[in-house]
């Protein structure tokens, strides 16, 4: 192969990652060690490839340097070592089979493992990221990534868990942790639970990237092409989110002529597609919306009915405490402000829901909208005060000062 530009090296890595590590827990069997020993080799290329140029072949490339990494970590004596060593001249390393990747999944997402384990693990193991990168990516420290890691590796060796397919009674709960999985990645990247920056586009893209490549080893599952439908269509409205400035564009006020009109394309395909021909989950639902969102080219010709529609049944089908925030926020639309609050007020006795920010954002919305600016002026002050993203600090304190001196808006 020919040189590669940074970018172009990093994908190739990435998309080989899982393959390898897939090909080499497989032959040799002890997740941990081959993990670390992947990643040792996927550094040795990082530094040699721009020099040496990419082989003809990376991924066994990569498999055969995994393998002399995993004898170096494992060697502790001579005769280990010659003994291990022998095992690499092996002829030729062991191609990575197409249900690889799917099965190193469905390992990183082993209910044993904390969501947050499984987050690390997933993005080091299948994205192929360093524990720098996740550092970065996450905001934790490089520390506390690595510690996570470790213990996620550990409890999968103690559990004893073979790198194969679940059988099928398990496999459906299993890949319902790896939809959740990459979706709180991809959430994070959309709208960063804390920081400066409202978005963190390397986690978006590496989640959409995951769903693809999960979209392609099962083309027939309803939830994996919903939520990667979802990915898109959200994923689209970004370069009209923020101003130059960095601060937050509500999606009423986004120009929509920045949103990524392929994107929104694709989305919508796949999910029409999938509404026809498979049982309907909630992902699906989700990305159904998003596509409602996405069609209309000016704000005023959101088809709020259907919205609505849609979140009643998808909080019939998935109940929980955000689509019940959301669904409130589209009986605000349809049948209007006095409505809406009521069922706010409601809804906040959930402990799920008490005192969280997006509550108080929320009843500050209906609120502006009902013509109370005093009131909506003291709940954007409070929400701004509760959320630890900055970004939404700014949009919400700005909305506050933008009140103080606005007319009263007419209620619905």
């Amino acid at each position: 192969m020919g040189p590669l530009s940074k970018p172009g090296l990093e994908d190739l890595l990435r998309e080989c990652a899982p393959q390898v590590l897939g090909a080499v827990v497989r032959r040799y069997g002890d997740f941990d060690t081959c993990e670390d020993a992947v990643q040792e080799a996927l550094l040795a290329a990082a530094q040699q490839w721009p020099v040496d140029g990419v082989p003809d072949n990376p991924k066994n490339w990569l498999i055969t340097v995994a393998a002399r990494r995993r004898i170096e970590l494992l060697r502790n004596e001579t005769a280990r070592r010659r003994r291990e060593e022998a095992v690499c001249q092996l002829p030729g390393p062991a191609p990575a089979r197409g249900d690889d990747e799917l099965a190193l999944l469905l390992l990183c997402c082993h209910p044993a493992l904390t969501p947050v384990s499984q987050v690390a693990l997933t993005l080091r193991a299948v994205g192929g990221l360093t524990t720098a990168e996740i550092s970065r990516a996450l905001l934790v420290p490089e520390a506390t990534v690595g510690q996570r890691i470790t213990r996620a590796k550990q409890r999968i060796r103690d559990s004893g868990v073979p790198f194969t397919m679940p059988p099928p009674a398990e496999r459906a709960a299993r890949l319902n942790a790896v939809l959740h999985v990459l979706y709180l990645i991809f959430n994070e990247g959309h709208t960063a639970s804390s920081g400066s920056q409202l978005n963190r586009v390397e986690l978006t893209t590496e989640a959409i990237r995951l769903a693809r490549q999960l979209r392609q080893q099962l083309p027939e599952d309803g939830e994996v092409a919903g939520l990667l439908a979802l990915m898109l269509l959200t994923d689209a409205r970004r370069p009209a989110r923020t101003r130059p400035d960095g601060g937050l564009v509500p999606l009423a006020e986004q120009d929509r002529s920045k949103w990524d009109r392929r994107a929104i394309a694709e989305g919508i395909a796949l999910i029409t597609a999938t509404l026809q021909s498979a049982p309907i989950g909630p992902f699906q639902l989700q990305a159904a919306i998003a596509a409602v969102h996405d069609e209309a080219t000016r704000p005023e010709l959101t088809d709020w009915p259907e919205i609505l529609q849609l979140y009643g049944l998808l909080q019939r089908l998935a109940p929980g405490p955000m689509v019940e925030l959301n669904r409130i926020v589209a009986v605000a639309m349809v049948h209007g402000c006095s409505q809406a609050l009521a069922e706010l007020d409601a809804a906040e006795r959930d402990p799920a829901l008490a005192g969280h920010y997006r509550v108080t954002a929320v009843r500050a919305h209906l609120l502006e909208m009902a013509g109370d600016i005093a009131a909506a002026r003291k709940q954007y002050r409070l929400a701004a005060r509760r959320t630890l993203s900055i970004p939404e600090q700014r949009y919400l304190d700005s909305r506050a000062a933008r009140l103080a001196e606005a007319p009263p808006a007419s209620a619905l």
